[in-house]
């Protein structure tokens, strides 16, 4: 069988026969020949699983300059960045606030940068380390903030 070579470059690059079929509007069943012809394994679905939380949120981020980090991935109605890995759900922010600090944190999980939903470990707070900054921040400036 004559493979076209646009169908044979996807299935190398791991496509599953739907995907090609939806990509280059040809049906499942000639990418499925075509993947027979050319002695390539059935395509196995799903996403591989990460080791850990921190690894899926790494999988999950882009970084912009700044050292901020981008969230890519699901987020819920309200916008929160969140994922689940093992059947339990985890925002990104409580996950980098735990890579940074070693710490479960407490309260709500905020970026403390200038770069809206940022996620980067170094640039979340909890509850705590909030409460200090306004502290400061009134003692330098004087008044309540």
């Amino acid at each position: 069988m004559k493979v076209r070579a646009d169908i044979a470059e996807l299935l190398r690059a791991g496509c599953s026969d739907r995907e090609v079929a939806r990509r280059l509007h040809v049906c499942e069943r000639t990418a499925g020949a075509a993947r027979a012809a050319l002695g390539l394994p059935l395509h196995k679905s799903g996403v591989k699983a990460a080791a850990s939380p921190q690894d899926l949120f790494r999988a999950r981020t882009t970084p912009i300059s700044g050292g901020h980090l981008r969230w890519d991935g699901y987020r819920t109605n309200d916008g929160t960045p969140f994922f689940r890995w093992q059947k339990r759900g985890f925002t990104a922010g409580r996950v980098a606030f735990v890579m940074a600090h070693n710490r479960p944190p407490v309260g709500r999980v905020q970026s403390g940068c200038e770069y809206p939903g940022c996620v980067a470990p170094d640039h979340v707070e909890d509850q705590p380390m909030r409460d200090r900054l306004k502290t400061q921040m009134a003692s330098i400036f004087g008044g309540a903030l």
